[in-house]
Order: structure tokens, then sequence, then C-alpha cells
């Protein structure tokens, strides 16, 4: 992971309240969004995974994420945050069940949501995460009839306001990075206040809060592979390598269900996202450890990945830089 700037502190001990990092590495995504706990998978190939621009103003964070190398993120938002996002349209992008949208969708995620995302390289994902008692009550008292029964699922919201989010967004961003070169802190309770009025005003005008029509097959597609990546996940926490035929009978479904399921779902095949887990696990591991301490082939052969000469291939075509690399650093 690499720092491209920060807002130091004007204060001795005080930190930064903005950042923008290259990150390089699917773990390091998720940890520099430590407020709602995720997981990310590496999908696509690139030793640049994306640049992370966020701002952590206590009660409201904004994050933008610039993908350059396809990812998927998955966790559940904790108790009273609910998040306001949206990202630039594309037919392979996948929030949970729902695709990208238009341009004028903004998508509404309430607290104790899991959610499951499949970001395609080249697209931007913006979102604001919020007090969620406190957006409901004045989106209530602004907007009753339509958040009088606010969604308790992942809601996609046909908002004509998206236009002024994304440019308080914007703001507020280059705001803080003025301050910075400057040698100054921002004022972070000015972008707390136009960020509130934003939303705000969002939910006031904020059409579709309904759940969308149903879309039946795509939703098993997506509960189909949920159930088959969580226990793939199980079964290499414990060092055992699932097979497509595990998955068939552990999920209860055909090969053939289970390619169609995939494909609607990740975009690959039972097979490819399996190999991509492993690879991605092998990082992981490869990135904590000491070459004192391990070697390539033991963590290889651990997931089962027999023909170093083909691992070492896929591993730099996936991120950017050989095995043996990841292990010096």
């Amino acid at each position: 992971m690499r720092e491209a700037s920060s807002i130091d502190d004007a204060v001795s001990g005080v930190p930064p309240i903005a950042c923008s990092t290259l990150i390089e590495h699917a773990d390091h995504q998720a940890a520099l969004q430590p407020w709602i706990p995720m997981e990310c998978i590496q999908l696509g190939r690139g030793h640049i995974l994306a640049q992370l621009d966020s701002l952590d103003l206590n009660c409201q964070q904004v994050v933008r994420e610039r993908q350059q190398a396809a990812i998927q993120k998955f966790g559940l938002t904790p108790f009273n945050i609910c998040t306001l996002s949206y990202c630039t349209p594309n037919p392979a992008f996948r929030f949970s069940e729902l695709g990208a949208g238009d341009d004028k969708t903004v998508f509404f995620m309430p607290a104790n949501t899991e959610f499951d995302l499949r970001v395609p390289a080249g697209v931007e994902t913006n979102y604001i995460s919020l007090d969620q008692q406190e957006f409901l009550r004045a989106a209530r008292v602004l907007n009753p009839r339509g958040w009088e029964h606010p969604p308790t699922t992942i809601r996609q919201l046909a908002a004509l306001q998206k236009p002024e989010l994304r440019e308080v967004i914007d703001l507020c961003f280059a705001v803080a990075h003025a301050a910075s070169a400057r040698g100054e802190a921002p004022d972070d309770a000015a972008m707390r206040h136009l960020l509130v009025q934003a939303t705000q005003h969002l939910a006031t005008l904020a059409q579709g809060v309904h759940p969308p029509p149903s879309r039946t097959a795509h939703l098993r597609s997506f509960h189909i592979c949920r159930l088959a990546r969580d226990f793939a996940e199980h079964r290499l926490e414990g060092d055992e390598l699932p097979t497509v035929f595990d998955i068939c009978c552990e999920v209860g479904v055909c090969e053939r269900t289970l390619q169609y399921a995939f494909r609607d779902y990740i975009g690959m095949s039972p097979m490819a996202y399996l190999r991509l887990l492993r690879l991605n696990r092998v990082r992981a591991v490869l990135r904590v450890s000491s070459p004192r301490g391990t070697t390539v082939t033991r963590v290889a052969m651990r997931f089962g990945f027999l023909h170093l000469g083909r691992l070492a291939q896929d591993y730099r075509r996936a991120f950017g830089e050989p095995p043996s690399v990841t292990l010096a650093s």
C-alpha cells in the first residue's frame, strides 16, 4: 500500500481526517474502511488495485474508490450505520442482488445488512456512512410518505438530487486537499454541515424507496453463490480444498445450475472463482509471513497449487508481481 497524500495533523497528535491511498492489496482496501467490517477479494489483474480517498468526520465517513482491478467486497453494516452510495454506471457492477442502475441511481443500505459487491475495473464508487437513527428521523420529517416504512434491505433510490450529492462530495475532498496544501486542518464542521444538507435534500425528493419488482432468477443465483462462497471459505479456513462437486452437494444444486448462477453472480465459472479465492489466500499468507519462516512452495502446496510454474504465472498476472517478491517484502 502506498500513501499518495494525507492531511497531516495541523496540531501535534491529531490524526488526519482525509487521506488518498494507492492500494496494492485487497485486505488493505478493507482495512482502510474499519467502520464497516468487510472482506475484499481481488478478481481482476493488476499490481495496483485501486485509489481510495477518504474523509473521516467522526459521525460521517466519505469514501471514494477508483477501481483499477476488479474486486469483490462483502461484509455487514454495523448497528445504526447506514450508507448512501452511487457508482459509475456499468453493466458488470453488482450491489448484492442489484445492478448499477442509471446515472440517477443512489443506493441506500441500512444498518445490520449483509452486502456483496462486484466492482469492475474502471468503476468509481462513492459512499457516505451515516448515523441511521439521525438520518431516518430527518427523512421521515422531510418525506413522511417515502420514509414512513424505511427499507430493511439494500434499495435503489431514483434520486434527482444525485448531482448535488456528487458536487458536495467533490467539494469536501477539494477543501480537504486545499487545506493540506496550505498546511492547515480542514474545517470538518463545515463539511459535515454540507453533507447533512445534501443527504437530507436527497431524502426529501428520493423516489422508489419500496422494493423493486421481483427478479426471481437473479435472486436465486445470488443466494446459491453466497452459500457456495461461504462453504468454500469455511473449507479453506481449515486448509481443505473445496471442489465443484463438494459445493454442488452442499448447496443442493447440479453443476449446470451452479455454472449459470456463478456467471450471473460474478461473471466467471465456479472453477475460476475458486482458483481466485485460493490465489487471494496465498497472497494474504505470503504478505504476513517471513522468508525465514516459510517458502512460496509451502504456502502454494497448502492451498493446492502443485504446479509452481503455473502458480507463478497466474499470480503475476493477477497481482502484478511474482509470489517470491510478495514474501520478500
